[in-house]
Protein backbone atom coordinates (compact mmCIF):
# COMPACT_ATOMS: atom_id res chain seq x y z
CA UNK A 1 0.00 0.00 0.00
CA UNK A 2 1.33 3.44 -0.95
CA UNK A 3 1.81 5.98 1.83
CA UNK A 4 -0.41 9.07 1.61
CA UNK A 5 1.58 12.28 1.76
CA UNK A 6 -0.11 15.45 3.00
CA UNK A 7 1.86 18.51 1.93
CA UNK A 8 1.11 22.06 0.84
CA UNK A 9 3.75 24.30 -0.80
CA UNK A 10 3.17 27.98 0.00
CA UNK A 11 4.64 31.02 -1.75
CA UNK A 12 3.89 34.62 -0.69
CA UNK A 13 4.58 37.91 -2.49
CA UNK A 14 3.92 41.31 -0.90
CA UNK A 15 3.27 44.82 -2.21
CA UNK A 16 3.12 48.08 -0.24
CA UNK A 17 -0.15 49.91 -0.92
CA UNK A 18 0.97 53.54 -0.77
CA UNK A 19 -2.42 54.92 -1.83
CA UNK A 20 -4.10 53.22 1.16
CA UNK A 21 -1.31 53.94 3.64
CA UNK A 22 -0.98 57.03 5.83
CA UNK A 23 2.49 57.02 7.42
CA UNK A 24 1.77 60.15 9.48
CA UNK A 25 -1.13 58.30 11.08
CA UNK A 26 0.94 55.11 11.59
CA UNK A 27 -1.01 53.21 8.94
CA UNK A 28 0.96 51.05 6.51
CA UNK A 29 -1.08 48.73 4.29
CA UNK A 30 0.33 45.76 2.42
CA UNK A 31 -1.24 43.37 -0.08
CA UNK A 32 0.00 39.82 -0.01
CA UNK A 33 -0.62 37.22 -2.68
CA UNK A 34 -0.48 33.60 -1.60
CA UNK A 35 -0.04 30.71 -3.99
CA UNK A 36 -0.62 27.32 -2.41
CA UNK A 37 0.01 24.06 -4.22
CA UNK A 38 -0.87 20.56 -3.11
CA UNK A 39 2.47 18.77 -3.47
CA UNK A 40 1.21 15.72 -1.61
CA UNK A 41 -0.39 12.56 -2.93
CA UNK A 42 -3.92 13.03 -1.54
CA UNK A 43 -6.55 15.74 -2.15
CA UNK A 44 -7.22 18.16 0.68
CA UNK A 45 -9.56 21.04 1.59
CA UNK A 46 -8.38 24.18 3.33
CA UNK A 47 -10.43 24.75 6.49
CA UNK A 48 -8.84 27.77 8.12
CA UNK A 49 -5.95 30.11 8.61
CA UNK A 50 -3.84 31.44 11.47
CA UNK A 51 -1.68 34.53 10.93
CA UNK A 52 0.71 36.27 13.30
CA UNK A 53 1.49 39.81 12.14
CA UNK A 54 4.26 41.76 13.88
CA UNK A 55 5.32 45.36 13.35
CA UNK A 56 8.76 46.89 13.95
CA UNK A 57 7.75 47.92 17.48
CA UNK A 58 7.06 44.28 18.37
CA UNK A 59 3.29 44.81 18.41
CA UNK A 60 1.65 41.53 17.43
CA UNK A 61 -1.75 40.90 15.87
CA UNK A 62 -3.21 37.43 15.58
CA UNK A 63 -5.78 36.51 12.94
CA UNK A 64 -7.63 33.19 13.13
CA UNK A 65 -10.45 32.42 10.75
CA UNK A 66 -12.23 30.00 8.50
CA UNK A 67 -11.12 29.60 4.90
CA UNK A 68 -9.34 32.32 2.94
CA UNK A 69 -11.10 35.27 1.27
CA UNK A 70 -14.44 33.54 1.86
CA UNK A 71 -13.37 30.29 0.19
CA UNK A 72 -12.36 26.78 1.28
CA UNK A 73 -10.29 25.66 -1.71
CA UNK A 74 -10.15 21.95 -2.53
CA UNK A 75 -6.83 20.94 -4.03
CA UNK A 76 -6.07 17.68 -5.76
CA UNK A 77 -2.41 16.65 -6.00
CA UNK A 78 -0.62 19.09 -8.29
CA UNK A 79 -3.39 21.72 -8.17
CA UNK A 80 -2.80 25.27 -6.98
CA UNK A 81 -4.94 28.10 -5.59
CA UNK A 82 -4.00 31.77 -5.46
CA UNK A 83 -5.58 34.65 -3.57
CA UNK A 84 -4.75 38.19 -2.51
CA UNK A 85 -5.55 39.80 0.82
CA UNK A 86 -4.12 42.65 2.89
CA UNK A 87 -2.67 43.53 6.27
CA UNK A 88 -2.19 46.84 8.08
CA UNK A 89 0.56 47.62 10.58
CA UNK A 90 1.66 50.80 12.38
CA UNK A 91 5.28 50.79 11.16
CA UNK A 92 6.79 50.76 7.64
CA UNK A 93 8.39 47.37 8.31
CA UNK A 94 7.00 44.18 9.83
CA UNK A 95 6.55 40.49 9.22
CA UNK A 96 3.92 37.78 8.96
CA UNK A 97 3.90 34.02 9.45
CA UNK A 98 1.34 31.39 10.35
CA UNK A 99 -0.32 28.23 9.16
CA UNK A 100 -3.22 26.79 7.22
CA UNK A 101 -5.45 24.08 8.66
CA UNK A 102 -6.52 21.42 6.15
CA UNK A 103 -8.29 18.08 6.03
CA UNK A 104 -7.22 15.39 3.59
CA UNK A 105 -9.69 13.17 1.75
CA UNK A 106 -8.83 10.30 4.09
CA UNK A 107 -10.21 12.35 7.01
CA UNK A 108 -6.83 13.18 8.52
CA UNK A 109 -6.42 16.86 9.49
CA UNK A 110 -3.03 18.53 9.07
CA UNK A 111 -1.33 21.90 9.38
CA UNK A 112 0.72 23.61 6.65
CA UNK A 113 3.19 26.13 8.06
CA UNK A 114 3.59 29.52 6.39
CA UNK A 115 7.21 30.65 6.70
CA UNK A 116 7.90 34.20 7.91
CA UNK A 117 7.96 36.89 5.23
CA UNK A 118 8.66 40.62 5.35
CA UNK A 119 6.29 43.52 5.02
CA UNK A 120 8.38 46.54 4.02
CA UNK A 121 7.63 49.92 2.48
CA UNK A 122 9.86 50.38 -0.61
CA UNK A 123 13.35 51.76 0.09
CA UNK A 124 13.01 50.98 3.83
CA UNK A 125 15.14 47.82 3.89
CA UNK A 126 18.48 47.53 2.14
Amino acid sequence: MTSKIRRLKINVKTVYLGEESHPGMERHVFAYTVTMENTGTIPARLLGRHWIITDANGKTFEVVGEGVVGEHPYLRPGEAFQYTSSAMIETPVGSMHGSYRLIADDGVPFEAPIAPFSLARPHTLH
